[in-house]
Order: structure tokens, then sequence, then C-alpha cells
């Protein structure tokens, strides 16, 4: 297959160039913007990628993200290995990266991403996109996201600056737990990690596991991670480099 392919039907433009501020060693990353009822289906199967029996009575959007999210990930692989595989789907629908790879993949309203890598230099990768809230709806949604230590470095903020705050604690669990559940194989909420580093200028954020997951996991863990926006979208990444010690 060649190191781009031809888009599908509802796929505009493939996204190449690495968008946070410092490269990891060996992950490549894709990502194309889509229109979930423009997606032919057909289209997506003579390039090799079919939806699951699952979501064959799933609703478009959920089946157009699904195919743009597995042609993301099919062109990281490739991109990072040199096989172009495409993830299969767990039974909790966790994607099924082949075997001494790994990866994430994401899709956030008529957007999809994906990460992937050989195993070597990392045991986790996570990824997460999110369409940046608004104040109001920032507001509302705090109580879910936010500890009270984040909640009070919120309230420290301006309004505008609040809503940021807020997507990107958000964004970066979801990318934290992505990384890190395949690892471990428990789950873990909004209230068992914070945000404790957020560097603006350079992109860099640290998160800290408020519980005890595992052994090796336990409270107090340091996960590094960084994120970039542009007008309407922020994206973050966590990744566990193999020689983490904890």
């Amino acid at each position: 297959m060649p190191a781009v392919c031809d888009l599908p039907a509802g796929c505009q433009g493939w996204q190449t160039q690495w968008p946070w501020p410092r490269p990891l060693a060996g992950v490549a990353w894709r990502g194309v913007d889509f229109t979930a009822p423009s997606v032919c289906e057909a289209d997506f199967a003579t390039r090799g990628i079919a939806l699951p029996p699952q979501l064959a009575t799933a609703i478009a959007k959920r089946r157009g993200e699904f195919l743009a999210g597995r042609l993301c990930a099919r062109e990281a692989l490739y991109a990072a290995t040199g096989c172009g595989v495409v993830p299969g789907i767990a039974a909790d629908r966790a994607p099924c990266w082949p075997e001494g790879t790994l990866g994430s993949i994401t899709h956030s309203d008529g957007f999809a991403a994906a990460l992937a890598a050989p195993r070597g230099a990392w045991q986790g990768l996570g990824l997460d996109a999110e369409t940046l809230l608004s104040p109001v709806r920032a507001e509302r949604l705090a109580p879910q996201i936010l500890t009270p230590e984040e909640r009070a470095w919120r309230d420290s903020l301006d309004r505008d600056a609040q809503a940021l705050f807020t997507t990107l604690a958000f964004s970066s669990k979801e990318s934290l737990f992505k990384a890190l559940y395949p690892l471990i194989g428990v789950r873990f909420y909004f209230q068992d990690a914070a945000l404790v580093e957020w560097r603006p200028a350079t992109g860099h954020i640290t998160l800290q596991l408020r519980r005890s997951l595992c052994d090796g996991w336990a409270a107090g863990a340091m996960l590094e991670g960084q994120y970039t926006e542009t007008a309407s979208r922020l994206l973050s990444l966590v990744a566990i480099p193999s020689n983490s010690i904890r």
C-alpha cells in the first residue's frame, strides 16, 4: 500500500504533520476530517476496512467515526512500522493492535486521528481530541471532571482560561486512560487523576494518580504529556516510556 492512501468518500484531506511541540521517537500520527453522513462504507471496504458486526446497527455517526478512525490507525501503523494493518476491536470496544505495536485512536465532531508505534521505547500511548468547551458548558461539567484541587486552580483563572483548563483536564485524563488501561486492565475515572502541571508556552502537562490502581501504579505516580490547540479543537497526548519506574 502507498505511504498515504487516497481518501474514501466523506473524508477531506490527510493531516500528517506532527501537531505537538515535541516529537516522540518512533511514533507516527495521522488525522483526517470527515463528514459522517457522507462516509461511504463500500469505499472503505475496497480499502480493506470493514465495519465489524457489532456496529452494523449503529447510527451513521458512530459508523463513520469507527471507519475514519481505523483508516487513520492503519496509515499511522504503516508510517511507523511499514505494515498497514487495521486494528481489530475487543469485547470492551478498545482497539486490538497488531502484536509488537501499540497506539491510540480518537474522534471528535467530524475529526479522527491515530497514533501508532512499534513496542520498544513506549509501553503506553494515549491520544484524545476534544472540541473546546464553552465557558457555560465547562462550568456545568467541571464538578464531574475536576478534583477539588483542580477546581481551586481553575477558579484562580479568568473565565476563558477556565474553559480551556477544564477542556484540557478532560482531554488529558482521557489520554491518560487510553495510555494506561491497556497496561493494567483497571478502569479509573476523572477523580482518580489530576492535572498538576500546565505549561501553555511549551504545551507540557503532568498528571498525577490520586488513587492506587495496581502494583506499580500507586497514588502519586506522575505521567507526562503534551497538548496543542487550534481555534476549535484541543489535542492531548500521554506517552508512557518503557523505562518508566514506579
